[in-house]
């Protein structure tokens, strides 16, 4: 399981280059993008959710590029679902029928994907509003029933763009549990600016900063960056870009795990120059 991006160049208008050259293999199904705002992570996802095309380059899942033509592009969308940080009900749909809607999108029949419907519903929690109106759900709900979407077509692998923006703690709470559960059946990536949202649910992390790979490897390396050196991804990320992060004072232990680590971790990995 890869998806892969070879080489990307992107660009909006007449700006700077956001990537370039940009060369990133994420192999881990529970992988978590961090970076700030503005750092080009939904641009990224927007790549590799083939919604938006990279000035040169291409993006690929299992060898599958959406670029190439044919029946390539359906069978990478297939496989390949997008949860936005915007999650729009569908006008006049109930919340079944916008999961079913999903399915049909991705080529299932009807029938199918209203018989896919149902059990996506019952496995994000929601099987019991499968007859309320989509617009009638909280935001933390509007999010499950977008994840059951992509479960209905059995997507391999489901790109969410900062998920848990505006949930409230006991939604964020909810809707990490259900992302954990989901790491074992499909692979799962997650944008984010916030570190809490690492909270033990992901195995992998890939920092992105100014459209650049800062560091790329597992979360318990990720926080042993606040109390050693580690090497630190360059562009593309692959290591033995910049070199090292000095031990950072102060931090608590390696291998602690907790949110200090993290927090420290990330704020010398995004470090910009005085």
């Amino acid at each position: 399981m890869a998806l892969e991006f070879h080489r990307i160049d992107f660009q909006y208008g007449r700006k700077a280059l956001l990537f370039a050259a940009l060369d990133l293999r994420i192999d881990n199904p529970a992988t978590v993008l961090l970076g700030p705002n503005g750092a080009g992570k939904s641009t990224l996802m927007a790549i590799a959710a083939s919604q938006s095309s990279p000035r040169r380059g291409f993006v690929t899942w299992h060898g599958v590029n959406p670029a190439s033509g044919g029946g390539d592009r359906a069978a990478y969308r297939r496989a390949v679902a997008w949860l936005p940080q915007q999650i729009t009900p569908v006008p006049g749909l109930t919340v079944r029928e916008q999961v079913a809607y999903c399915g049909w999108l991705k080529g299932m029949s009807r029938a199918a994907a209203w018989q896919a419907s149902a059990g996506a519903l019952a496995r994000v929690g929601l099987g019991e509003l499968a007859d309320r109106a989509g617009h009638e759900l909280s935001g933390g709900q509007l999010r499950r029933m977008g994840i059951a979407g992509c479960l209905a077509h059995h997507s391999e692998l489901i790109l969410m763009d900062e998920p848990t923006a505006g949930l409230d703690p006991t939604q964020r709470a909810v809707f990490r549990a259900l992302v954990e559960e989901l790491t074992d059946e499909v692979g799962v990536i997650v944008s984010t600016h916030q570190t809490e949202d690492l909270a033990g649910t992901y195995r992998h992390v890939v920092v992105l900063d100014r459209g650049r790979v800062r560091f790329q490897g597992a979360t318990e390396e990720f926080h042993a960056l606040a109390a050693g050196g580690l090497p630190v991804a360059g562009a593309g990320g692959r290591s033995g870009g910049p070199g090292t992060v000095p031990p950072a004072g102060g931090a608590t232990g390696a291998g602690g795990g907790g949110a200090p680590d993290a927090e420290a971790a990330y704020a010398r990995l995004i470090e910009r120059e005085t």
